[in-house]
């Protein structure tokens, strides 16, 4: 062989010694550049190839340089199984430091064994590998792949097997729930049964401790029979409360359910759960990253690729050694598939237990023909003379061609929306002679999805309900005849059971109790009536459910409002040698009561009324008579002198000089004994009015002609008017004309208005408004001004004879006295509405 001079091999070019080398290298080589984060330059999101040289492209069936990231086209290589892109993104960080990783890869096309070396070379990454793609498997190598396989299939069958239990209960319409345990904790729940209960959690825990507000109610006895006796129950329209929406509220919602406990058997046959089938009878790439420059540093390559055929020869040992561990999870994969497999059968088991132990009528329809792929024997028993599995559905059962029920499963089929029904009636051929027969039924028919998310099938649930229907509807014609009978009765009647809640009431309870019969239904007697009427009827309830027959009558204060006087009859409901309940007949007696109590009342109180009757009457009669004298010697006997009085002074005033007359006290003193003999005078001509009053008690009426008459008497005060600028309003348009005294009527629209006037406040014009109007059939004449008004002591004083309240004004006092006598001697009255300082209304309500 040649010498070389040392100079030969150093005067190679560098690049052609590179590409040489990574062309002749056994061993793949791989350049990458990282990839990182848009908002975060120290993490590395992703590998961008820079280089393969022809081995890695041959192992991996890659170009030199391909356009698509590391994890694009690995994904896998992310996986915490794989672990190869964080190797990668070790080694990268470690900077020099040579990093190794063996990985067996069976993902994203790839199914080899590969070494893999990496090291930092500046801003690249370099790795070197081999896989055992060029080397014969071993036995052992052969072995594990086959068991992966093997394992794999087991997993996906007892996927498959899961995933269709759980659809099934998924998808079912009813709400379908597991207990586990004597506990009873909810091992699962389907969407529906969730529903019930909205967001809260219901898995894992025992009922009592979700279900809370059912203490009280028979479903945890009823669960707990179920679990140790191992009898189904089977419950219809069974009332259930629940606190629906989580709001804690005493008073729970009242919903009611058709439902079915079935215990669930363990493989040892022994019941370790319980099925719930129930429904509600009641009332939906990451950013592409920027490939930043790249930076080739060829001298790290070149010494990767020394030592990566230096581990080439050590790599049978590896394999060796790799071989050994192969063999030990070839045995733990082997036990984890025959465990899969076991686990996959237990839920085929599972689930045909529970389609074949349900006593609910089960069947589950295939394809567009409605095609019977599964029947449970519950169903099968509704037709036992008929093939059902394997035929379509109109050739199993022929005459549901023109029923709605088969449009029903057309359309379910088609739109996918569930169909529910209560009691339809589905005439069926009767077993022998064909003839139809008509039979009810519950039931609900559900689509069935494949994986795909496409309908593929109805499944459905029924129950045959034909003799409750039958027997509801007898009774209900029953009780409708026996409603409209007692409903024309002008008596409660009532039927109360040994609970003493109410199952029957006719119409006569809603007017005393403000609830329809139907609302009284399952109500307690005490909650009704109320506790103070329980108290007096509890004795005789005890002792009609005793067997005694009672008529007695008792009083009885429903509410504080209501009190009301009984004649009752009960009559105790006898049945096989037992009192179930009574009749109860309720007469209301207590007009008849009150007008015994009244009439023993009013006789007691009459003997003292007429005792007082006759002692005031004497002494009304008496002062009749004083009065009369008085007011006869006033207004007549006084007259005289009083004229004489009067003659005197005009005599004095003829008589006194002209001097005399024109002193300064003389003519005073003369005015004011004048006024003193007129105020005299229209005293005693008050009193006489007074007189004349009190004989007036049927004055003659006649139609008065009201705007007229008012307008009379503003002419009258028309000077009174002007001087204190009043404003007077009148609207009397509601009573043109008013059956009335004229000379009365006059009388008091004149003291009403002239007091307004008179007494006007002084910082302010008077304001005077008239009105008239019909209200209640009676008529409502009213005086309203804006003067000094009144305090309450002066209120209850106005209406006095010869009460002058303001001095500053003359008056008799009277006017006002004379007013009210003429308001009520013409069955009439007069009230007086006022605040000091703001002004009066006088209201007068007089008869239309």
């Amino acid at each position: 062989m040649p010498d070389f001079p040392p100079a030969t091999l150093a005067s190679a070019p560098a690049g052609d010694l590179l590409q040489a080398l990574l062309s002749v290298s056994l061993t793949g080589v791989i350049l990458f550049q990282p990839v990182y984060a848009a908002d975060d330059e120290a993490t590395i999101v992703d590998l961008a190839y820079v280089h393969l040289n022809p081995a890695a492209q041959r192992m991996l069936r890659l170009p030199e340089r391909p356009n698509d990231t590391f994890l694009t086209l690995y994904p896998h290589a992310q996986a915490p199984e794989t672990g190869v892109f964080d190797f990668y993104c070790a080694a990268f960080l470690a900077g020099g430091e040579t990093r190794r990783y063996d990985v067996n890869y069976q993902f994203d096309g790839l199914d080899n064994y590969f070494h893999l070396q990496a090291q930092r070379s500046g801003a690249l990454l370099v790795v070197s590998f081999t896989d055992t793609a060029d080397h014969a498997r071993t036995a052992v190598e052969e072995a594990l792949r086959a068991s992966q396989a093997r394992e794999r299939a087991a997993r996906a069958e007892a996927e498959l097997q899961r995933q269709q239990l759980r659809s099934v209960f998924q998808q079912a319409p009813a709400m379908i729930c597991i207990f586990d345990g004597p506990a009873h904790a909810f091992q699962f729940v389907n969407p529906q049964y969730q529903a019930l209960v909205g967001e809260r959690p219901l898995v894992g825990r025992p009922i009592r401790e979700a279900m809370p507000e059912l203490a009280g109610q028979s479903i945890f006895g009823l669960l707990d029979e179920v679990y140790h006796t191992g009898r189904t129950f089977h419950a219809t329209e069974m009332l259930v409360q629940l606190d629906h929406h989580n709001e804690g509220r005493r008073e729970l919602e009242k919903r009611y359910y058709n439902f079915i406990y079935q215990p669930r058997y363990n493989l040892a046959g022994t019941i370790d759960g319980i099925f719930v089938f129930a429904y509600d009878v009641t009332p939906q790439v990451q950013t592409r990253q920027q490939v930043q420059a790249l930076n080739e540093e060829l001298a790290a390559i070149n010494a990767e690729l020394l030592r990566t055929n230096t581990e080439l020869r050590h790599a049978q040992a590896q394999l060796q050694e790799l071989a050994q561990a192969l063999e030990a999870r070839v045995e733990l994969r082997t036990r984890e598939a025959q465990a899969a497999r076991a686990e996959a059968e237990r839920q085929r088991a599972l689930l045909e237990r529970l389609f074949m132990q349900a006593p609910a009528a089960i069947c589950i329809l295939r394809g567009p023909e409605l095609v019977f792929e599964l029947v449970n024997p519950g169903y099968q028993q509704l037709f036992p003379d008929r093939q059902l599995l394997g035929r379509p559905l109109l050739e199993a059962l022929p005459e549901l061609g023109n029923h709605i029920v088969y449009q029903a499963f057309r359309e379910v089929y088609a739109t996918g929306h569930t169909q529910q029904e209560l009691g339809m009636l589905i005439p069926l051929a009767r077993p022998g002679d064909g003839v139809l027969e008509n039979r009810y039924f519950n039931y609900i028919q559900q689509a069935r999805f494949d994986e795909q998310g496409r309908i593929d099938g109805v499944m459905v649930f029924a129950f045959e309900v034909t003799e409750q229907v039958r027997a509801r509807q007898a009774s209900e014609a029953s009780a409708q005849r026996l409603q409209l009978l007692t409903d024309a009765l002008p008596v409660l009647i009532s039927y109360v059971d040994r609970d003493e809640r109410y199952q029957f009431a006719n119409r006569a309870y809603e007017a005393w109790f403000n609830q329809r019969p139907s609302d009284l239904m399952g109500q307690l007697v005490r909650d009704v009536v109320g506790e103070a009427a329980y108290r007096n009827v509890k004795q005789y309830m005890e002792r009609v459910f005793a067997g005694e027959r009672l008529e007695f009558e008792a009083r009885m204060p429903y509410r504080e409002d209501f009190v009301r006087y009984i004649h009752v009859d009960y009559i105790p409901d006898w049945r096989e040698g037992q009192v179930l309940g009574f009749y109860a007949l309720v007469s209301d007696v207590t007009e008849q009561v009150e007008a015994r109590q009244q009439v023993a009342t009013a006789n007691e109180q009459l003997r003292g009324t007429n005792a007082d009757l006759d002692a005031l009457n004497q002494q009304l009669r008496r002062t009749n008579v004083d009065l009369d004298n008085f007011i006869y010697t006033a207004s007549h006997d006084l007259k005289a002198p009083i004229t004489n009085i009067e003659g005197l002074l005009h005599a004095l005033s003829e008589q006194l000089p002209t001097e005399v007359l024109q002193q300064d006290l003389v003519e005073p003193i003369l005015a004011r004994m004048h006024g003193a003999v007129d105020r005299f005078k229209r005293t005693l001509d008050n009193l006489t009015d007074v007189s004349k009053l009190q004989q007036e008690h049927a004055q003659p009426t006649e139609p008065v002609d009201l705007t007229a008459l008012i307008e009379d008497v503003r002419q009258d005060l028309l000077p009174l008017l002007r001087n204190t600028g009043a404003r007077l309003s009148v609207d009397v348009a509601a009573c043109p004309t008013i059956l009335f005294s004229p000379k009365n009527l006059r009388s008091i629209i004149y003291n009403l208005l002239s007091n307004a006037l008179k007494y006007h406040h002084p910082a302010r014009v008077p304001d005077v408004r008239l009105s008239c109007q019909h209200l209640d059939g009676r008529l409502h004449l009213q005086v309203q001004d804006n003067g000094l008004g009144l305090d309450e002591a002066q209120k209850g004083r106005i209406f006095g004879m010869f009460q002058r309240l303001h001095t500053h004004v003359e008056g008799s006092g009277i006017g006002l006295y004379m007013v009210k006598k003429i308001v009520e001697n013409a069955g009439g009255s007069i009230r007086v509405q006022s605040e000091l300082g703001q002004g009066s209304t006088f209201i007068i309500d007089l008869p239309a």
